[in-house]
C-alpha cells in the first residue's frame, strides 16, 4: 500500500542526492523511506521528505538543500510525480490520482485477508499473556482492558507475519484456595452448586472474606486446607479441580461472547514444580541472599531488591514468573514474550526482568510489560472481589447489547436479526471505547460516548461499514450484478483524493499499532476514515453519474469497506450488514 509509494518516492529521492553528491553511505533509501512523513493537510502533498539530517554533511541550511534538491529532482520525469516542492526543511511530493487509485486497487483486489500485512515477523513466535483471571471471581470491569487490549495486540502481531501463542495465565494457585476449599466444605451444602455453580463459588468466596474479618482464625484454617492442597490430598485436589473447571466454564461463555480466544491455559499451578529449578540457578549464580529470613535477589539502587521466598519458606509471584518466562523461552519457543497486566504491575515486571538478565539470559530484553490505566466510574469507591463491590464485566456487556437493542426498536424495528446485531454492536462498543484510548492513561466509563452513533465511537465506525454496503447493495440492486472492482478514471476531487491517501494508510498504520502494541492508532484511524468518507459521501452523488464515474466511486466505497471490516476485525470488533 503506501509502502510501495514510499520506497518509489525513496528511490527518486536518491537519485536527486546522487546529483548532489551524496551516496548510500550517507543515507540509504530504507533510512529515507523511514523518515517520509504525512502531511496533515493534503495541499501540502502526500509525503514530505526532512532534509534536517543532511545539514552538517552539506554544510548548508535546511531550506537551501530543500530548493536544491528539488531542482535536480525536477530535470527528471517520472509520470505518476504530480509535484515536487520545497517548504523549508522539506520537500513535499505530490503524486498523481491515478497512480494512487493503481495501488490502492492492486493492494484490495489481491491481497484478500492479507490486507496490509506484512513478513516482519515471518520465522518468530509471539507469546503473549491477556485477560488470565483469578478462579472463583467473576470477570469484572478491570478486566476488560487485560482482555481487550491483549487480544487486539495478538491480532495486530498475526498481521505482522509472527506466530502467536495467547497464553491464559490463569490465576489458579494459593492459599485462597485453601479458604475456598475449607468454605465450600463447611457452608458448600447451603448454595445451589448444581443450578448455579459459579454464582454460589463466588458467593461462599465473599462470604469466607466477610466472617473472617470477625474470625481471624479462619485464615489459618483455610491456609491449613492449602497445605493439604500442596501435599497433594486427593479431597482438596478434587474441589481444587472443580473450582478450575467452573471457573473456566463460565469464562469461556463471556469470552465466546466477546471473540476472545486463548491457545494455551498454563495456570499459576502449572509452574509448581519449576520453581525449585528457579531457585537453584539463582543460588549457583550467586544471586539469592537471605535478608530477615526471607531470600532475595538485590538489585542495587535501581529498584527493591526481589522477593524469591519468604521466611516461612513460601514461594511468591516472582518465582511463578521467572519460571514462566523461562518455560516461554525454552519450551514454546518466545522470540517476544508479552504480559498484558495492569500499570499497577509495573515495579514486579521490571524486578523480573532484570533478574533474568542478571542470570545471563540474553532474551531478557525480548519480555514486554504493556502496561494500561484503571477504568474509572462514576460514584464507585475502589472494587473489591472480596467484598463483591465490584462491576461485572457480562453486566457491562450485556447493558450495553440492552441499550442497542432499545435503539433498534425506536429507530428500526424491522431490521432483520435484530439480536445478533444488537450484540455486535453493543459488544463491538464496549471493545472500541476501550481501544480507543491510549492504553496507558486511564479511562472514564461514560454509556453515552460508548453507545453514540454520531461520535468517535465503535457503532460509528460499525454504521459507516454498513453504509458502505447498503451502497453496494443498491448498486446490484440497480444493475443487477455487483460493480466492477477498479477504478475506470482518476478520481480528483479533494475528498477523493483525501480518501484514496488515508485508505493507502492501512498497512502503516497496523505496523506502528503493532510497534507500539497501541491498538488505540488503529482504532483512531478507522474514526479517520470515516471521517474522509464522510466528507466524500455528503459532497459527490455516487450512484447516477457516467458509467466511468460511477463504476470508480462505487470502488472507493468497496475499498472503504473492506479497510473497515479488516480493522474493526484486527480490534477484534464485528462488522454487521445492516443497522
Amino acid at each position: 500500500m503506501f509502502i510501495e509509494i514510499r520506497n518509489e518516492v525513496a528511490q527518486f529521492i536518491i537519485s536527486g542526492l546522487k546529483a548532489m553528491g551524496i551516496d548510500d553511505s550517507v543515507v540509504s533509501k530504507n533510512q529515507i523511506a523511514g523518515l517520509l512523513e504525512i502531511p496533515k493537510k493534503l495541499d501540502h502533498g502526500h509525503l514530505a521528505y526532512p532534509v534536517f539530517q543532511l545539514a552538517k554533511v552539506l554544510r548548508k541550511s535546511p531550506p537551501q538543500i530543500s530548493q536544491e534538491l528539488v531542482q535536480h529532482l525536477l530535470s527528471q520525469k517520472l509520470d505518476w510525480m504530480e509535484a515536487v516542492v520545497p517548504v523549508g526543511g522539506y520537500v513535499n511530493f505530490s503524486i498523481k490520482s491515478v497512480y494512487m487509485q493503481n495501488v490502492l486497487q492492486k493492494a484490495i483486489c489481491e491481497s484478500n485477508e492479507s490486507l496490509g500485512h506484512s513478513q516482519v515477523g515471518r520465522g518468530k513466535t509471539f507469546v503473549i499473556d491477556y485477560s488470565s483471571p483469578n478462579v472463583a471471581k467473576p470477570m469484572h470491569i478491570g478486566h476488560l482492558r487485560a482482555t481487550v487490549i491483549g487480544q487486539a495486540i495478538r491480532n495486530l502481531a498475526e498481521t505482522q507475519g509472527y506466530k502467536v501463542i495467547g497464553l491464559n495465565h490463569l490465576g489458579d494457585w494459593g492459599v485462597q484456595f485453601g479458604k475456598l476449599a475449607w468454605a465450600f466444605m463447611e457452608w458448600g451444602h447451603e448454595y445451589d452448586f448444581e443450578g448455579k455453580p459459579f454464582e454460589s463459588l463466588f458467593a461462599i468466596y465473599v462470604r469466607f472474606h466477610d466472617e473472617s474479618e470477625k474470625d481471624p482464625e479462619l485464615d489459618a484454617k483455610g491456609s491449613l486446607v492449602f497445605k493439604r492442597l500442596e501435599e497433594g490430598d486427593e479431597k482438596v485436589t478434587e474441589l481444587w479441580k472443580k473450582f478450575v473447571e467452573i471457573s473456566m466454564k463460565e469464562y469461556g461463555r463471556l469470552w465466546n461472547l466477546m471473540g476472545v480466544k486463548h491457545d494455551l491455559v498454563l495456570g499459576e499451578s502449572f509452574y509448581n514444580d519449576k520453581m525449585k529449578p528457579v531457585e537453584k540457578a539463582l543460588e549457583e549464580k550467586g544471586l539469592l541472599v537471605e535478608s530477615e529470613g526471607a531470600m532475595v535477589v538485590p538489585l542495587g539502587e535501581e529498584m527493591p531488591p526481589c522477593l524469591i521466598r519468604k521466611s516461612d519458606g513460601a514461594s511468591l509471584y516472582a518465582t511463578r514468573d521467572l519460571a514462566s518466562a523461562i518455560y516461554r523461552k525454552e519450551v514454546l519457543g518466545a522470540d517476544m514474550n508479552i504480559y498484558v497486566v495492569g500499570v499497577d504491575q509495573t515495579l514486579h515486571f521490571r524486578q523480573v526482568f532484570k533478574v533474568l538478565e542478571l542470570m545471563g539470559y540474553e532474551w531478557a530484553k525480548s519480555c514486554h510489560h504493556i502496561a494500561f490505566g484503571m477504568y474509572r466510574f462514576k460514584d464507585l469507591g475502589r472494587m473489591s472481589s472480596r467484598k463483591g463491590n465490584v462491576i461485572f464485566l457480562e453486566d457491562v456487556v450485556k447493558q450495553a447489547i440492552e441499550m442497542v437493542k432499545k435503539t433498534i426498536e425506536e429507530k428500526n424495528p424491522d431490521l432483520k436479526e435484530k439480536d445478533l446485531i444488537a450484540e455486535q454492536v453493543g459488544v463491538g462498543a464496549v471493545i472500541f471505547n476501550d481501544l480507543s484510548f491510549d492504553r496507558i492513561k486511564n479511562v472514564d466509563f461514560d454509556w453515552e460516548k460508548v453507545l453514540s452513533f454520531e461520535g468517535d465511537s465503535g457503532p460509528y465506525v460499525q454504521y459507516c461499514h454498513v453504509r458502505c454496503v447498503s451502497l453496494l447493495n443498491k448498486y446490484i440492486e440497480k444493475h443487477g450484478s455487483k460493480p466492477k472492482r477498479e477504478f475506470l478514471t482518476s478520481l480528483e476531487s479533494d475528498e477523493e483524493r483525501l480518501l484514496v491517501r488515508t485508505l493507502l494508510e492501512y498497512q502503516d498504520i497496523l505496523k506502528a499499532s503493532f510497534d507500539t502494541f497501541r491498538p488505540n492508532i488503529l482504532a483512531q484511524y478507522l474514526l479517520d476514515v470515516c471521517g474522509a468518507f464522510s466528507r466524500f459521501y455528503n459532497k459527490h452523488r455516487i450512484l447516477g453519474e457516467s458509467s466511468e464515474i460511477e463504476t470508480s466511486r462505487m470502488m472507493l466505497v468497496e475499498c472503504t469497506r473492506e479497510i473497515l471490516f479488516r480493522g474493526l476485525s484486527t480490534l477484534n470488533i464485528q462488522a454487521p450488514m445492516a443497522m
